[in-house]
């Protein structure tokens, strides 16, 4: 969904971030607008947002365009469906919890009528005083978000809580902002990824699977209000920020105790990692070395607990999402699977075009009927799957 972004910048040499940030947002179809404090346009040029953004870049209060009635202040907010302040200094923060609005950036934020989000870049002294954590109290209990700065090294050289988070992860969150509170109140577990059986210390047996498709329902569900917990085996992508917890667990056996440590108070659990059915009876503590001439070495297999039937025979057990990824009479095999399983809800894809790509084709399966949806991106069929899990919720 295609948003109107006003990004305020404000001067910390965190500023530079944000020309990836808006390369990114661009990139996910949205329109960025930017404005900047005076401070901000002494570490990076406006100019580089104005090509990043395709759109002219106000840094001052009374810079005319947006009309030319000299009022950016107002129509700015007016046009925008959200404004982000990135980086947003403690100076600024202090200023916009306490109503001053003495510059371009702190009036923007007074005379908004869009959702107002910052995501702070200070030192770790600056962040954790009480003042300033007096004033982010406030901007939150005035409903504005906070994204929470990352700990790491600072410009200054110290180490600790006050780095601007990252700009993949401000465009991964900032999508929340929009997006119906469907699961708003729910506890959702979801696994992830491919597991792995060891042959060997070097060897084991796996699947294609990229994890892509459950991190994009972990998103998903975070984005619709739901308290997330994730636990993933191999991947190719990266990890969801913003989520409750996420922990790895590499072989179907671990995964399966990291559920179940997990599964109580979930209120939803939802199955999508490709959980290997069998693993290595007679795995060998050292690299099996080959036999020149001789007979190949005997793999016995043993089977996997299986981790969705567990959850599901639970004396309380959550509201339980299967996936069925099938090579052939894919329908027939998931609801097959469904019954089985003994859940309410199952998603059914094709491995050909699901398992490591980045789209899929998904049929919804439940109790009382099924729905097919086209080849699409994994995003929006992970909003599918929300979307029809909210209604049997």
């Amino acid at each position: 969904m295609s948003k109107h972004i006003l990004l305020g910048i404000s001067g910390g040499i965190a500023a530079y971030k944000s020309c990836e940030l808006v390369r990114l947002l661009k990139k996910q179809g949205h329109s960025v607008t930017v404005a900047m404090s005076r401070a901000a346009a002494e570490f990076v040029s406006p100019l580089t947002f104005q090509a990043l953004s395709g759109n002219p870049v106000l840094a001052e209060t009374h810079g005319g365009g947006q009309g030319g009635n000299g009022m950016a202040h107002i129509n700015l907010t007016r046009e925008a469906d959200v404004f982000l302040i990135a980086p947003a200094t403690a100076n600024t923060i202090a200023k916009i919890a306490g109503g001053i609005a003495d510059n371009l950036l702190t009036n923007l934020a007074a005379a908004r009528k869009c959702p107002l989000a910052v995501a702070p870049a200070m030192n770790v002294e600056m962040w954790s005083n009480p003042a300033n954590q007096r004033n982010i109290a406030r901007l939150i209990s005035d409903g504005i978000t906070v994204f929470q700065p990352a700990e790491g090294e600072q410009a200054c050289g110290e180490t600790g809580i006050g780095r601007m988070p990252e700009a993949a992860e401000l465009a991964d969150l900032l999508p929340d902002m929009w997006t119906p509170k469907l699961l708003q109140g729910k506890k959702v577990l979801v696994t992830a990824g491919a597991t792995f059986e060891a042959i060997d210390p070097v060897r084991g047996i796996t699947n294609i699977s990229s994890g892509r498709m459950g991190m994009a329902l972990a998103r998903a569900c975070r984005a619709a209000g739901a308290e997330v917990t994730l636990i993933y085996g191999q991947i190719q992508t990266a990890l969801p920020a913003g989520l409750a917890h996420a922990e790895q667990a590499v072989s179907a056996e671990a995964m399966y105790r990291a559920v179940m440590n997990r599964i109580g108070g979930q209120n939803v659990f939802i199955s999508v990692a490709a959980v290997a059915d069998y693993k290595v009876k007679n795995s060998s503590a050292q690299k099996i070395k080959k036999n020149t001439g001789g007979e190949p070495p005997l793999i016995e297999l043993e089977e996997n607990p299986d981790i969705l039937a567990s959850v599901a025979k639970l004396p309380e057990p959550p509201f339980c999402v299967g996936f069925a990824a099938e090579s052939e009479n894919v329908l027939e095999h998931a609801r097959a699977k469904r019954v089985k399983k003994g859940i309410p809800m199952l998603v059914a894809n094709d491995v050909a075009t699901a398992m490591g790509k980045t789209v899929n084709r998904i049929t919804i399966i439940t109790e009382t009927g099924e729905t097919a949806f086209p080849e699409i991106g994994k995003r929006q069929a992970a909003q599918a799957v929300v979307e029809r899990l909210a209604g049997l919720l």
